[in-house]
């Protein structure tokens, strides 16, 4: 297939789409990043976090928005974009952001045994809170992380409200302590799981991922998807009947959008008409209803 035939995909989906039909297909179902504005401020927001210098009281941050919404795509390439780094003199594997998912239960343990998991340190599940935070906080003082994301934190309303004031002293706590920048990240109820401490809410720097709506930017977003998706036709996704039909069975919703894509792509292989269709859109939804 020659090269000029695909000028409507990015360079690197033009490989992809001179594969065979399932190397196409296992291409279309993986994680992509697709830029947009709100997801650029949030990742220019957290390289700001990240490289401000130590002081008593770290500024901090909530980013919060729907379930399937985009958040984790966000945390996650802010993650490949600063890797673990092994200092060979010191014999210390070095990270400037740790990640971490708040357990189900807002429970300080389960916190402590789910923080040493992420860093990799063996640790018996049996040992008492106090080991369990010594062996946290001395790992955290060698690794010398920058930041601290929580993932989930939405989590801590399940909990009580003796257990989410303990959970939130708990991150107050290690932000003080080591002296880095809290990044929690949650749904539109993540703000709320704040609340009750008013020093918490004061810390933190609400940024919300909302959901799409009818926009030249959304429109963007989906010449963006049709310039990775490996179809050999163009499908120009951003004519009206396309934008408005995938808002809708999106809800407006990233994660939504990326997926009936993904499926519509597939189809669209299968048949070999090598563009996504209306009609390819509506067979996805119809499946999904």
């Amino acid at each position: 297939m020659e090269t000029q035939a695909l000028g409507h995909l990015h360079p690197a989906a033009r490989a992809e789409a001179a594969l065979d039909d399932e190397a196409r297909i296992r291409h279309l179902h993986r994680d992509r990043w697709i830029d947009y504005p709100r997801a650029a401020q949030a990742l220019q927001q957290l390289e700001r976090l990240l490289v401000l210098p130590e002081r008593q009281r770290m500024p901090c941050m909530v980013l919060h928005g729907d379930s399937n919404i985009g958040k984790t795509l966000i945390t996650a390439k802010f993650l490949r974009e600063h890797p673990p780094v092994f200092d060979e003199l010191r014999g210390v594997e070095q990270r400037q952001v740790v990640a971490m998912q708040m357990p189900a239960t807002p429970d300080q343990h389960r916190f402590y045994t789910a923080l040493l998991f992420e860093l990799g340190a063996p640790h018996s599940a049996a040992a008492s809170l106090s080991v369990l935070e010594r062996l946290a906080r001395d790992l955290l003082r060698r690794i010398a992380p920058r930041m601290l994301i929580v993932d989930e934190v939405h989590h801590l309303l399940a909990g009580g409200y003796r257990e989410q004031r303990a959970a939130l002293n708990l991150l107050k706590y290690l932000a003080n302590d080591l002296r880095l920048s809290l990044v929690v990240v949650g749904t539109a109820d993540a703000p709320l799981a704040l609340e009750s401490d008013a020093q918490m809410r004061s810390r933190f720097t609400p940024l919300e991922i909302p959901r799409w709506r009818e926009s030249d930017d959304f429109r963007r977003l989906l010449r963006a998807f049709e310039s990775v998706l490996p179809l050999r036709r163009p499908s120009d996704l951003s004519q009206k009947p396309i934008a408005q039909f995938l808002l809708a069975a999106s809800a407006g919703l990233l994660g939504e959008v990326a997926r009936i894509l993904t499926e519509a792509a597939e189809l669209a292989i299968h048949d070999r008409s090598e563009c996504i269709s209306l009609a390819h859109l509506e067979t996805v939804g119809r499946a999904t209803t």
